[in-house]
């Protein structure tokens, strides 16, 4: 019970972290999952982590798209073709997890690598002031979804993350659009991608060492539940935080927590 409790608070932190920033909280969820499977004696933790940490990205994500829904700021269309594209990057990053050579020292070097890359983000994000740049409001053209979506569903399948870390940026930075209509397509992109990743994993595992009993493939529903409800109603909270806490605190905050992140799980393996 109390481990129930502990994730379903640990779901509402990155809830919260999914909600300000529109990275669909897989940052905090897989390597949350990892230490606990790790710590569970789970034979091979990675994929498990994956599969299950999608789950809880999903959910999380799908309480960032309420609240842009209901803020009016909602792009159908580029939302669900940014997410097709990462439907089939996260196809591609499936074969590689799955292949004999996603080892768990391969993964965390990817995953404490992602680490540090957003602890630079938002860190960077956080100390300088947004400078002025040229902004494109024309719609996303079939190329601009595949590289945004593409890339960022390949990420989303290394790592059990929902692919904003990528998609933010490339949207915003790369092809100047707007960053609210940018988080916009980002959350609604993560849906797709998530549930996608999810499911393909979802139908791959058999016969696979979990967690607890209730599962399906390689998510383990009886880990992940307690993280994604947390991770939606901190979504929620999230919006609210957002009017009262001055952002770039926040940012700075999370820049050390990812980077603490990285040295446990990088400790823990090596």
């Amino acid at each position: 019970m109390i481990e129930i409790v502990t994730l379903f608070l640990l779901g509402i932190i990155a809830g919260i972290i999914a909600g300000l920033f529109g990275l669909g909280g897989g940052i905090l969820f897989t390597p949350i999952l990892f230490v606990v499977f790790s710590d569970g004696e789970i034979s091979d933790p990675v994929v498990l982590t994956i599969g299950s940490s999608l789950f809880c990205t999903f959910v999380a994500s799908l309480g960032s798209s309420v609240r842009q829904f209901q803020q009016q700021n909602f792009f159908w269309s580029e939302g669900i073709k940014v997410g097709v594209m990462g439907a089939v990057g996260v196809f591609a990053g499936k074969q590689v997890i799955t292949s004999p050579y996603y080892s768990e020292q391969v993964f965390v070097i990817f995953f404490s690598l992602l680490l540090m890359y957003v602890a630079f983000m938002f860190y960077s994000r956080g100390s300088k002031k947004q400078k002025h740049m040229q902004q494109n409001n024309n719609p996303l053209s079939m190329g601009q979804s595949l590289v945004s979506g593409g890339l960022g569903g390949f990420v989303a399948a290394l790592g059990g993350i929902g692919g904003g870390g990528v998609m933010v940026p490339l949207l915003n930075l790369w092809y100047y659009k707007p960053f609210a209509r940018t988080v916009s397509i980002s959350s609604l992109a993560i849906v797709v991608i998530s549930f996608s990743g999810w499911i393909q994993l979802g139908l791959t595992g058999r016969d696979i060492d979990t967690l607890t009993a209730f599962h399906w493939g390689y998510v383990d529903f009886g880990a992940a539940l307690p993280l994604a409800l947390g991770g939606l109603l901190g979504g929620f909270a999230g919006a609210l935080f957002n009017l009262k806490i001055n952002r770039r605190y926040l940012q700075f905050a999370f820049a050390v927590l990812a980077i603490g992140m990285a040295v446990k799980l990088l400790t823990d393996v090596f």
